[in-house]
């Protein structure tokens, strides 16, 4: 059985105020807006933040078929385009490839916090996300990080970074994309360096739809193997549809910084999981660089202690290569005791993407 579709979600929201006690960086202020803007769906950028698209590690070319592969196919993106769509906000942090929180920027970090030598590990995040929900397939999300402050005056968020992505169209900046209808999504992004990339994995809680996970993956590859060098961790909420950025979560956030909280326990994710697995091949004769995830056989994954590293938040990153010079990279979210939603990139043993996977798994009990 498929990960259910969710349905369009409800746009009237109210957020839960929540307090911060010092010496933990100031949130951002709620802006509201009585009034839904009017959207501009060009999904342009700056030429200054446009990337060269590189094809290797994978073999897809990154052109996007102008035919509706289905009417289906059409339907299912359109309901990927309401369940992805909204402003995404929370919190973020960088990790080593043992699992350990990165310390945010010195010029980051205001001079109190450096005083107090308090340290700071989370950005306070948004991710304002808009997907077409017509037949050409286009999507773009902009991922800020804004500055920590001191104290709780109004108007204090300011923008630290702004990453624009664009899925499609002529600003298309994606090797590889695999979708599925509930929101869930893993994206294969070229960083600009032949030999570096970046695998971003989106995750849905399939108990709460409101709720995600982006686990991106940082790589390079050397002499065709693919290294790990870093990861950068997104947990998010939903506060409401599109409005690029402007509405901010702030001191209503229904969330607090993960970087430096206990890792995920090997013991509730080692051992044996299965459970229905949806597929996106790409293959040397593949027309295009976006595919839906789909079918429903049971996978079985057996996972030991030694190819995990274990996050925050109930996640976790597998990277592992096979005997026949293949290499699988996997992220995963246990949502619920003994329940875990996954995705899985399988590469080639010359670093080019065969397989996406997205699970939804349940641990099996020993003689089973």
């Amino acid at each position: 059985m498929a990960l259910a579709a969710n349905s369009i979600i409800s746009q009237n929201r109210t957020l839960n105020s929540l307090s911060f006690p010092l010496p933990k960086p100031k949130l951002a202020t709620i802006h509201h807006h009585p009034k839904e803007p009017k959207l501009n769906l060009q999904f342009q950028v700056q030429p200054n933040n446009q990337s060269h698209l590189r094809t290797s590690p994978t073999s897809c070319v990154a052109v996007q078929s102008s035919d509706p592969t289905s009417s289906a196919a059409t339907n299912s993106w359109s309901e990927f385009a309401k369940n992805v769509s909204g402003e995404w906000d929370g919190f973020g942090a960088d990790f080593t490839t043992e699992g350990n929180p990165i310390e945010l920027p010195e010029n980051a970090v205001p001079e109190a916090y450096r005083e107090w030598e308090v340290k700071v590990f989370d950005w306070q995040t948004q991710c304002p996300t808009l997907a077409q929900p017509e037949d050409n397939q286009v999507m773009f999300y902009k991922s800020i990080k804004l500055l920590p402050t001191v104290g709780c005056e109004a108007d204090a968020a300011t923008h630290y970074s702004i990453d624009v992505r664009n899925i499609g169209g002529v600003h298309n900046k994606v090797s590889a994309f695999a979708y599925q209808s509930t929101g869930c999504y893993v994206a294969f992004w070229p960083t600009g360096d032949y030999d570096a990339f970046e695998v971003e994995h989106c995750l849905i809680n399939p108990q709460d739809k409101e709720s995600r996970v982006r686990i991106i993956q940082v790589f390079h590859v050397q002499e065709q193997r693919i290294i790990l060098d870093k990861f950068r961790v997104f947990c998010e909420q939903w506060y409401g549809p599109f409005r690029n950025g402007d509405q901010l979560g702030g001191c209503g956030i229904r969330d607090s910084g993960f970087a430096a909280t206990d890792a995920l326990k090997a013991s509730e994710v080692i051992g044996v999981w299965q459970g229905p697995s949806a597929i996106a091949s790409f293959t040397s004769s593949c027309e295009d660089f976006l595919r839906e995830l789909l079918g429903d056989s049971v996978r079985k994954s057996i996972r030991d202690e030694s190819n995990l590293i274990l996050l925050p938040r109930q996640l976790w990153c597998s990277i592992k290569e096979s005997e026949d010079g293949e290499t699988m990279c996997e992220a995963g979210w246990l949502f619920d005791q003994g329940h875990a939603i996954s995705s899985k990139c399988i590469f080639s043993s010359d670093a080019k993407l065969k397989e996406i996977s997205l699970a939804q798994e349940t641990a099996v009990s020993e003689g089973v």
